[in-house]
């Protein structure tokens, strides 16, 4: 049974909300939340019947936060808005990123500085834990006064009206509602901006992708490992007394798990000492380790934008603990949009290095031995020629995904939202370059087993061995009329599963 999220007072980890967004873990409001929550909305109440208008709760929003709105109208004003703000298009999005999106808001709301009251949270809640996810399409958020046309998209669902997808169907919201068991909540004053006021879609991609990358970038030291051996190259230089000169963190780690895997290697055995011609190897080889702990380096501070949001309340305006409600602006995305589109660039240089070391392989002009495209009978078999097209059309695509979102800004509301971080956008982009990583590691994995079988009867080290099994496990094997499109889904799934540091067994 999965552990139960609680949702209150302590701040959620990267790795609740991947269980709750992938593997549908439960989630619940906490006795302290639910009194923090009364307590914060008793204050909404009371200037919901002040003479005197407050933003949010008695007026308009954005470019007509300055029209005050009678009391018997605003139940109408908060359906109207959750309506209008339900204007994505596109795309419906992945599950796993709305059911993040979901967890984060609930997040904030249980806070204590947002003013909805406890029954919406706990509707929220409810509708995580049924399993009902409201469809939310592509385009219309700007990272900006939050992901608002996503978040009104699942507020829509609370109210019971959209789409949702229930019990792998799509359905009319109002029927899983009462298929579950839960009531449509009417919302009160502030809780329609409450429910779109935040930065919970970047941050759900955000913590999603980095959990995918820690996994991507522990493969892509065991393959370029495989590459290095497959290569007849060198493991001097990721030695920890070279490493040491340098002293980055991430380049460190990588080099020592790329030495580690390559220990007890008979063929690296085999061209050493004085008889070797070899002066030093390529640069996709011996730079892996800082190509790959930069990468890493830099997921490291992603990771820590992540964490300090994961502490943050995002709203707009916020009910402190005195009872005023101010507005801000810690609703900009930006924070988020920059570390997002910084990933997208060390993810496609990964990528990139390991389309060169695959390269390398299949090139009997640099091989050392290998025969061309490591074919099994060249001419008249290809080998891994096209599957090197494929990493090539793949790494070609990241770099332009590593092209910056957040550079644009398109003002909206009026010129009341004069600049926004497009956020939202750089999410998505990152989404798809994990996907591409991905495949390109997966290529570079099939073409580094063929080509160590390609050495018997030397024997690969251990760990590259068990690797190298794994693959042979999976994939047809050698002949002219191999089918690589399936050996390659197969290796991706490999490779995304973890099956591939399951085998590798390398601790560091």
């Amino acid at each position: 049974m999965p552990e139960t999220v609680l949702l209150g007072s302590e701040s959620l980890r990267p790795e609740q909300v991947v269980a709750v967004a992938r593997d549908h873990s439960p989630v619940a409001v906490s006795e302290a939340a639910e009194k923090n929550l009364a307590a914060t909305r008793q204050h909404i109440d009371n200037l919901a019947h002040a003479e005197t208008p407050t933003y949010g709760v008695s007026t308009g929003f954005g470019a007509l936060a300055t029209r005050h709105i009678p009391l018997e109208s605003r139940t109408a004003l908060q359906r109207s808005l959750i309506r209008s703000h339900a204007a994505g298009a596109g795309p419906v999005v992945e599950t796993e990123v709305v059911r993040a999106l979901m967890l984060l808001r609930l997040r904030t709301l249980t806070s204590g500085y947002t003013g909805v009251r406890p029954q919406t949270a706990q509707a929220l809640a409810a509708l995580l834990n049924a399993g009902i996810t409201p469809l939310v399409h592509e385009y219309g958020s700007l990272g900006c006064s939050g992901d608002l046309a996503p978040l009104a998209a699942v507020a829509l669902a609370l109210m019971g009206e959209g789409e949702v997808e229930y019990n792998g169907e799509v359905v009319q919201a109002a029927v899983a509602l009462k298929h579950a068991g839960i009531a449509p909540v009417v919302l009160a004053e502030k809780e329609g901006l409450a429910l779109t006021n935040g930065t919970d879609g970047m941050l759900g991609m955000l913590l999603l992708a980095a959990a995918d990358l820690r996994k991507l970038l522990d493969t892509a030291d065991i393959t370029a490992a495989m590459s290095v051996e497959a290569l007849l190259g060198t493991d001097r230089a990721f030695a920890a007394d070279l490493q040491a000169l340098r002293p980055h963190p991430g380049q460190a780690l990588s080099a020592q798990r790329m030495w580690n895997a390559l220990q007890d290697s008979k063929i690296v055995e085999s061209h050493r000492g004085p008889d070797c011609n070899r002066v030093q190897d390529a640069y996709s080889l011996r730079c892996s380790p800082q190509v790959h702990g930069g990468a890493r380096d830099s997921l490291a501070h992603a990771e820590l934008v992540a964490e300090r949001e994961l502490h943050s309340a995002v709203d707009n305006p916020v009910v402190l603990s005195d009872g005023r409600v101010e507005s801000n602006g810690n609703f900009h995305g930006a924070p988020i949009a920059y570390v997002l589109d910084f990933l997208a660039i060390p993810l496609a240089d990964v990528a990139s290095i390991a389309e060169r070391r695959t390269d390398r392989m299949l090139d009997k002009a640099r091989s050392h031995g290998l025969p061309p495209f490591l074919a099994f009978d060249p001419g008249v078999d290809s080998g891994h020629m096209i599957a090197q097209y494929t990493q090539a059309a793949v790494v070609s695509e990241l770099k332009r995904l590593a092209v910056p979102a957040s550079v644009d800004s398109i003002p909206s509301s009026a010129m009341q939202e004069d600049h926004v971080s497009m956020g939202w956008s750089a999410a998505r982009k990152l989404r798809k370059a994990v996907e591409g990583l991905n495949t390109v590691l997966a290529i570079e994995l099939l073409t580094a087993a063929r080509a160590l079988d390609m050495r018997a009867p030397l024997v690969p080290s251990p760990v590259t061995g068990r690797v190298r099994d794994l693959v042979r496990s999976k994939v047809e094997g050698p002949g002219p009329d191999r089918h690589l499109a399936p050996e390659i889904a197969a290796a991706e799934e490999l490779v995304a599963s973890g099956a591939v540091l399951a085998a590798a067994q390398l601790e560091v």
